[in-house]
């Protein structure tokens, strides 16, 4: 459920029995004021949207919010929808009625051409990893760079060594992604997903091909990730890590989005 406005109450010494009505339609405005202000700190704030893929209805009247530098898990079936509602996310399935905003673009109302834009303050991260096999780690990232517009090299290298720091790699931009185990070529990806500083990364299954102790530490990552102030949102059916990194968790059900 969405969280409800902030309410403004007084106390019985500051109510007065020649209290004027007026003053109900300044606590009106007043409340009005701090509700917008919450929405702007969402980075994904969607109310009753339903998602189709095709003609199918996959999820009714999904409402939730996310507030940046949040960790949020989405667990469900296989099946159940966690990998179109990322895609309405990221726009890459239409957003029907209600109300979508992600990362400060409107997703009822974005046209074709601004999806990119889009795109480029989100980090996505995906379970098959999906590097380019014919270049090394340093110029997957610098490809990356290039199509989203870093024209300065110094400053795409600068920025190339600081995600790979991030993530641990600091020493393997070198390195063909071959030459990598599966933890550390999922680091690779969230480098990548880190080089436009977005603020939210959608993860989908980013575990589901590594162990359980690799995958605890890209969990890990991804919570450290969220403390520098992106949100990290992750559909997961690791309910093992989910207990060992807690927290917030959105189910999906019978095309129903719960919390």
């Amino acid at each position: 459920m969405l969280p409800l406005p902030k309410l403004i109450f007084m106390t019985k010494n500051e109510q007065t029995s020649d209290q004027k009505p007026e003053s109900s339609v300044e606590n009106t405005a007043e409340m009005s004021s701090t509700n917008k202000q919450s929405m702007e700190d969402f980075v994904i704030y969607i109310e009753n949207a339903d998602i189709y893929q095709g003609k199918n209805l996959i999820l009714n009247q999904v409402s939730f919010t996310i507030k940046t530098g949040e960790l949020v898990y989405i667990v469900g079936k296989t099946g159940s929808g966690k990998s179109n509602l990322l895609k309405l996310l990221y726009g890459d399935v239409p957003a029907i009625n209600g109300t979508v905003k992600i990362a400060g673009f409107d997703l009822r109302n974005i046209k074709s051409k601004n999806i990119q834009k889009l795109r480029r303050n989100l980090g996505i991260v995906f379970q098959d990893f999906q590097l380019l096999q014919d270049r090394s780690v340093y110029d997957n990232l610098d490809f990356i760079a290039k199509v989203t517009d870093w024209k300065d090299k110094n400053a795409r290298k600068q920025r190339i060594e600081e995600v790979l720091t991030l993530v641990g790699l600091s020493t393997k931009g070198y390195k063909m992604p071959h030459q990598l185990s599966g933890g550390e070529q999922q680091r690779v990806c969230i480098a990548r997903a880190l080089m436009n500083k977005p603020k939210i990364i959608l993860a989908d299954e980013p575990t589901g091909n590594l162990d359980p102790e690799t995958s605890y530490d890209i969990f890990s990552l991804f919570r450290d990730i969220t403390q520098q102030g992106t949100s990290v949102l992750i559909a997961t059916h690791d309910y093992l890590i989910i207990n060992q990194i807690p927290s917030r968790v959105i189910k999906i059900e019978d095309g129903k989005v719960l919390e």
